[in-house]
């Protein structure tokens, strides 16, 4: 089962607008199953996920932890992506410093 991991910090008063941009599985290349987990290092970070047309999550403030979300415990957003449909995860910091956020995404296709 594929897996992205990706460690990316947000600076300060800023947004990245997909945390998972350049991933080989950014893009669905046949129908998949996609299970989330997203955390930060503190507080902060608000986060959007769309997969395809599909608004999975919308401007949630992210969980807070020192390492990458636990599967399957930390594992909260699930969608079926399409073939072709692109998952997009955006993280807004809201503070005065650069904050990490840590993503899993399982890919299970279908």
């Amino acid at each position: 089962m594929p897996v992205i991991m990706k460690e990316t910090t947000v600076a300060a008063n800023s947004t990245n607008d997909n945390l998972v941009s350049g991933s080989a599985f950014e893009f669905a290349r046949q129908r998949q199953i996609v299970s989330i987990g997203v955390n930060a290092a503190a507080t902060g970070v608000l986060c959007n996920i769309s997969s395809g047309s599909d608004v999975v999550a919308e401007r949630f403030s992210v969980p807070i932890a020192t390492v990458y979300p636990i599967i399957p415990d930390n594992m909260y957003f699930t969608d079926v992506m399409e073939t072709g449909d692109r998952l997009v995860i955006t993280a807004q910091n809201t503070t005065g410093a650069g904050i990490i956020v840590r993503t899993v995404v399982q890919v299970t296709p279908v």
